[in-house]
């Protein structure tokens, strides 16, 4: 799928594992409406279900997180001339903070 978001991401996966969105949903104590939500892009994912949502789909932590980033990143700042740019920059601060 070209451009795959974080939402069809989570469905996909919960889908080849054949687990319901309820289940799922119970697994993160959130409602179904919600899970739904965020699988179909009309609400974004808290950062706090990220792990438990690789846990319950047993997805690798750092292949979600990812996804989750890249697409955080592309609806909200894709549109920007100098998005490179920015992200070089994000990059050098992160990694400059994780070696303090």
């Amino acid at each position: 799928m070209i451009n795959e978001t974080f939402g069809d991401f989570i469905r996909k996966a919960r889908e080849e594992k054949n687990l319901p969105l309820r289940k799922v949903a119970a697994y993160l104590d959130i409602d179904t409406s919600t899970l739904s939500k965020v699988e179909r892009g009309e609400r974004p994912s808290l950062t706090d279900y990220l792990k438990p949502l690789a846990e319950r789909l047993m997805l690798d932590l750092k292949e979600v997180q990812s996804k989750f980033i890249v697409d955080k990143i592309d609806k909200d700042f894709g549109d920007l001339e100098h998005l490179t740019d920015g992200l070089k920059a994000a990059e050098k601060q992160v990694r400059k903070k994780k070696n303090k």
